[in-house]
C-alpha cells in the first residue's frame, strides 16, 4: 500500500506560488499535500479529498479566504474541516472576522516556518483527540446496547419460572418470596426496556404507537411498588380527577403507551416521595377539561442549584445514588407523546411537576 495514503491530508490555498512552494517544502515529509491557487479550485479539492486541515490565504482574486471558509462551513461534507488562515492582514478586526466565519487559528505573513509547523501539529493532534473521543462514545453506546440486549435472555427465566412453580404446598411466606422474585424481574426488564427506549428517543428513532391507557391503574401500581417508602415516611397519597377525589371504579383514560406512562409517572412520583417531608402529602391532580393534564405535587422544595437544569440529562444535586436521568427521561417521554412538562418549586408552596397533552379529536 502506498504510504502516502496513510499521511494526514492538508490543503494549501494561496495565489502566490512562492508561498505555496514554501509551505509545501515545510510539510511534504509528514503530510499528503494538495495545493490550490484560487478559492473555487480549493472548494472542488476539499469536497473531493476531505482534507484533515486547510491552510487558507485570505486575500485572493475572485473569491477571498473568508468566502471560501463560509462555503466550506455551509457544506455538510466539509464543515468539520479545521481551517487556519494565513495572511498578511494584521488588524484585530481581520483576525476576529476569521474566527467568526469559522477559522480555528490565524497565522500572519511573513511566514515563520517553526510557527507554521507548531500550529499544524497542534491542530492535527486536537483533531485526532476529537475523533478518538467520538469513536469512544460510539463504542460505549454499542457496548451499552449489546449489554442491555444480552441481559434480556436470562431475565426471561427469572420472570417466567416463578409462574410455573406449584404453589399449593408453599407457605404464605414462600409465596410472598416468589412473588417478590417475579416483581423484581419485571422491574429489571422494565428498566432495560426503558434504557433502550431512551436511547432511541435521543437518536430520534423511537416509534410511538399510542393506545388507550388508564392512568388510575398505573398510579395504583406505582403506589404499590413504593409502598415501603410511603409507609416508612407516613406519606399520604391522594388522586383527584377534575378536583374530585377518585373512587374505586374511576378511570382516567388517555392515549399513550403503558410502559412509557408507567416510566414517566414512576420516575416523577419516586422523586416526589424522596423529597416529601414525613407525614406530608403527595397529591396528583388529573384533568381532561381544556386539555389532558397531570400535576404531581409534594411539599418538598427542589434545590435552587437544580431548578434551572431540572429536566437536563445527568442533572442531580447531592442525591446519593442519583443518576440525573429520571426527570430527563420524563421530559423525553412527554415530548415523544406530543406534550410539555414543567416544574415550579419554592420552600413555601412545595414542588409541582405539570404534564400537559393536547386533546385530539
Amino acid at each position: 500500500m502506498n504510504p502516502e495514503i496513510k499521511k494526514p491530508k492538508i490543503l494549501i490555498v494561496d495565489d502566490t506560488p512562492e508561498n505555496l512552494d514554501l509551505l509545501q517544502g515545510l510539510l511534504e515529509d509528514d503530510y499528503q499535500l494538495f495545493a490550490a491557487p484560487r478559492g473555487n479550485i480549493a472548494l472542488q479539492i476539499a469536497k473531493k479529498q476531505i482534507p484533515d486541515l486547510i491552510l487558507l490565504d485570505i486575500v485572493m482574486p475572485d473569491m477571498d479566504g473568508y468566502e471560501v471558509c463560509r462555503s466550506l462551513k455551509a457544506d455538510d461534507s466539509t464543515k468539520e474541516i479545521p481551517i487556519i488562515f494565513i495572511t498578511a492582514k494584521t488588524e484585530t478586526e481581520d483576525e476576529v472576522k476569521g474566527f467568526v466565519v469559522g477559522g480555528v487559528d490565524y497565522i500572519t505573513k511573513p511566514i515563520s516556518p517553526p510557527v507554521v509547523l507548531a500550529r499544524v501539529q497542534a491542530h492535527m493532534a486536537l483533531k485526532r483527540e476529537k475523533e478518538l473521543l467520538k469513536e469512544n462514545m460510539r463504542l460505549r453506546e454499542d457496548v451499552e446496547r449489546i449489554t442491555r440486549h444480552d441481559l434480556k435472555s436470562p431475565l426471561t427465566a427469572v420472570i417466567s419460572y416463578p409462574k410455573l412453580i406449584d404453589k399449593s404446598n408453599l407457605t404464605e411466606k414462600q409465596k410472598h418470596q416468589i412473588e417478590r422474585i417475579s416483581i423484581a424481574g419485571n422491574k429489571l426488564l422494565s428498566m432495560i426496556n426503558n434504557s433502550l427506549d431512551l436511547y432511541k428517543m435521543e437518536q430520534g428513532t423511537y416509534k410511538y404507537y399510542p393506545q388507550p391507557v388508564d392512568i388510575i391503574s398505573i398510579l395504583d401500581d406505582i403506589f404499590k411498588d413504593n409502598k415501603h417508602a410511603i409507609r416508612s415516611k407516613k406519606i399520604i397519597t391522594s388522586v383527584a380527577i377534575n378536583e374530585n377525589e377518585i373512587s374505586e371504579k374511576d378511570q382516567f383514560i388517555i392515549p399513550g403507551e403503558e410502559l412509557l406512562l408507567y416510566s414517566l409517572l414512576s420516575n416523577l412520583i419516586k422523586n416526589g416521595i424522596e423529597a416529601t417531608p414525613r407525614r406530608e402529602k403527595i397529591h396528583i391532580r388529573l384533568s381532561n377539561e381544556a386539555h389532558i393534564s397531570i400535576a404531581i405535587h409534594n411539599q418538598g422544595a427542589v434545590p435552587e442549584d437544580l431548578q434551572e437544569t431540572f429536566f437536563d440529562k445527568y442533572a442531580t444535586s447531592g442525591k446519593v445514588g442519583g443518576t440525573g436521568l429520571g426527570t430527563y427521561s420524563a421530559r423525553l417521554i412527554t415530548e415523544i407523546m406530543g406534550g410539555t412538562i414543567s416544574m415550579t418549586s419554592s420552600k413555601k408552596n412545595g414542588t409541582t411537576v405539570s404534564i400537559i397533552f393536547p386533546i385530539k379529536n
